[in-house]
């Protein structure tokens, strides 16, 4: 057992503790969850547990071991994946693998037996000559996880292993973490999917340094029986309004397209409102559904961010068009013998989001950088605002602004700093300049942070400055690769709040992400597999394609595993 006794931890200058009297037990032989938004305290927490900080106040043990003064025999049952990929990437896979085998002391045909059942184990025995900077984001946390668990560990701590993996690698990861469980290991996992977590016999649920919620994830969620809610029967071309307007009833707590619906959560007591507030149409009318646990953790938070978006309100509208805003004609990328992507065609109108799905190394990225003349294609071409990007690149990029998978910002650079270049780089000066920055500054509440290196901030503001900087010389088209990848739910919803008020406003967006319910906020969807485009088409239709008798409502999770299924049996079929 795993005992956590009014543990707190202080850093110096920091204006309170970073973990705030936090007492709990975790019990071996299941998974317990690590939830909560940023900077509430979970890596610290976790690094605690490891025995790489030292608590301020309480005490912390596992089976006796006390984890401040034990360190050597804790770190001989322990096996530790940190938050942020932790290897060496001039390594290869089983270069890393080695050098792992050789701090545990793993020898002769032990050694050898146990690198076959990790390759084996997690996939990667094609990959070993790979080096670990060339491998996909879900390849990395496989192998991130295979070095911890290059001896079988009886502690196993694992920081949000699964962020920035598409869902057939989250799958993968939960059944390569469930199949170790036996009655003595205990197994700690932090995670920004509130999917996983309800998928945890137990949760600690931290906010703000303190511990808001202790025990199974179904009783959390029985706070909101009775108060969740879908609205049907609505247009899809008002549900991004429709959702708007929602919010912004004092009476609902949170709120987030699901499919063809929307879904509200009330206040307690609070009556839903009436139908024919949001259409006239027969089928327009709101039903109770049950409750997730994501509803129940956003409410016990205090509810999410509202509705409007201060950056949606300081941008200024764009005319209607019909003619394609953002288009990529045969897009080929080749990096030596290898294609990353291959004859991709795609075109987007103004105002419209267009997601790019795909697993980890399908080309995804390959595409955003081609798409913003970052890299240049082998063949095919691309265009934006009708601008050529290779004869007029300068000139299109000006359209466009650019949100990194990887925080791509000067982490020795102030906020200010960072804002300063980057919209100078826009084309942006004097007071012209003065006054964006000042907006981004306002919109997403930088103000606090404005001599702080960026490197060091939390994650969450390090994504609100990355999208600043993107956003800040107010450009036409968005693109975002990933941009919320790793924090918490209610930054994702301030994020799509932007998002969603920037398209009502003529902005052009194409996004990537590995949250298939954020996907459900696209127009239309292109899913990439092996560097080719598979499907396209509106969410809804995507899942109806893989509708089965077996499976006759499927989520759009389950749409992309299937879709991807069906392509590899057709490249079976024909080999």
């Amino acid at each position: 057992m795993l005992t956590i006794e009014s543990i707190t931890k202080y850093f110096a200058g920091a204006p309170q503790p970073a973990l705030d009297a936090i007492t709990a037990e975790i019990r071996p032989g299941h998974i317990t969850g690590l939830v909560g938004p940023d900077g509430a305290g979970k890596t610290t927490l976790l690094r605690l547990m490891a025995g790489l900080l030292i608590p301020s106040e309480g005490r912390l043990t596992y089976d006796g071991l006390d984890t401040a003064g034990d360190t050597q025999p804790l770190h001989a049952v322990m096996g530790y994946m940190p938050q942020r990929f932790g290897l060496y990437e001039d390594l290869s896979v089983i270069e890393n693998l080695r050098l792992y085998a050789d701090l545990r002391r793993i020898t002769g045909t032990q050694r050898q037996r146990t690198f076959e059942r990790l390759l084996a184990f997690t996939g990667l025995a094609p990959f070993q000559k790979r080096l670990a900077r060339q491998l996909s984001g879900g390849m990395k946390q496989k192998l991130g996880l295979a070095c911890a668990l290059i001896k079988k560990p009886r502690l196993l701590l694992l920081d949000e292993p699964s962020v920035g993996v598409d869902p057939i690698s989250r799958r993968e990861l939960w059944r390569m973490v469930g199949e170790m469980l036996d009655g003595e290991t205990t197994i700690v996992w932090s995670t920004a999917y509130l999917d996983e977590a309800e998928q945890c016999e137990r949760v600690l649920l931290l906010s703000e340094g303190r511990l808001l919620y202790s025990g199974p994830p179904q009783r959390l969620t029985r706070r909101v029986d009775g108060r969740v809610y879908q609205l049907l029967g609505i247009p899809a071309a008002q549900r991004r309004r429709l959702l708007t307007e929602i919010l912004e009833r004092p009476e609902i707590r949170d709120g987030v397209v699901q499919g063809k619906a929307l879904r509200f959560v009330m206040d307690a007591d609070a009556k839903p409102p009436d139908p024919a507030a949001f259409g006239n149409g027969p089928e327009t009318r709101i039903v109770p559904v049950p409750p997730r646990f994501e509803d129940a953790f956003i409410d016990l938070l205090g509810g999410g961010p509202g509705g409007d978006s201060l950056l949606a309100r300081r941008t200024f509208e764009r005319p209607a068009s019909e003619r394609p805003i953002v288009e990529a004609r045969g897009l080929t990328k080749r990096f030596g013998a290898f294609t990353a992507v291959s004859d991709n065609s795609f075109a987007i109108r103004r105002g419209e989001i267009f997601g790019l799905l795909g697993p980890n190394g399908a080309g995804k990225s390959t595409t955003f950088k081609m798409m913003c003349g970052l890299l240049k294609p082998t063949a095919g071409e691309g265009f934006v605002a009708g601008l050529h990007l290779a004869r007029a690149a300068a000139k299109a990029r000006a359209r466009l602004g650019y949100m990194a998978q990887k925080f791509s910002l000067y982490g020795d650079l102030t906020v200010q700093q960072n804002l300063l270049f980057f919209s100078g780089a826009y084309g942006l000066q004097g007071r012209a300049q003065q006054e964006a920055v000042a907006a981004m500054v306002d919109v997403f509440d930088l103000k606090s942070f404005l001599g702080t290196s960026a490197g060091t901030l939390p994650l969450g503001f390090k994504q609100r400055l990355a999208l600043a900087c993107a956003v800040v010389h107010q450009p036409d088209v968005l693109f975002l690769d990933e941009p919320t990848s790793g924090v918490d739910p209610i930054t994702r919803r301030e994020f799509w709040n932007h998002i969603n008020g920037l398209v009502e406003k003529g902005v052009t967006i194409l996004v990537t992400t590995h949250f298939m319910d954020e996907a459900e906020y696209c127009d239309r969807i292109g899913l990439i597999y092996r560097g080719r485009k598979i499907a396209e088409g509106s969410p809804d239709r995507l899942k109806a394609a893989a509708r089965t008798p077996e499976q006759p409502d499927p989520t759009l999770e389950d749409a992309f595993i299937a879709l991807i299924e069906q392509s590899d049996a057709r490249e079976a079929a024909a080999a």
